[in-house]
């Protein structure tokens, strides 16, 4: 968990210093900070690789996507803390 709240310091610092940032991640807590997600899916292999969402992390949980469903405790803990 440290490493990933490195990682996301960086990111942020990257953005802050106005460059443009693009990373691919799998990781809740990575996402939960982007500005915008593509999503895809719907499933892996065959069954994914189209673009199923590309909104802001909260809308993404609003059209109830698999990654949509999977971030929404990461979102409510995240705004819990603020």
């Amino acid at each position: 968990m440290a490493d990933v709240e490195k990682l996301i310091h960086v990111l942020h610092r990257l953005v802050n210093g106005g460059h443009s940032v693009v990373v691919i991640e799998h990781d809740l807590d990575v996402i939960a900070e982007a500005d915008w997600v593509i999503d895809l899916g719907p499933d892996g292999g065959n069954a994914g690789g189209r673009v199923v969402a590309s909104a802001p992390p909260e809308d993404v949980v609003l059209l109830g996507t698999p990654t949509g469903l999977a971030l929404k405790p990461v979102l409510a803990r995240s705004a819990a803390k603020s």
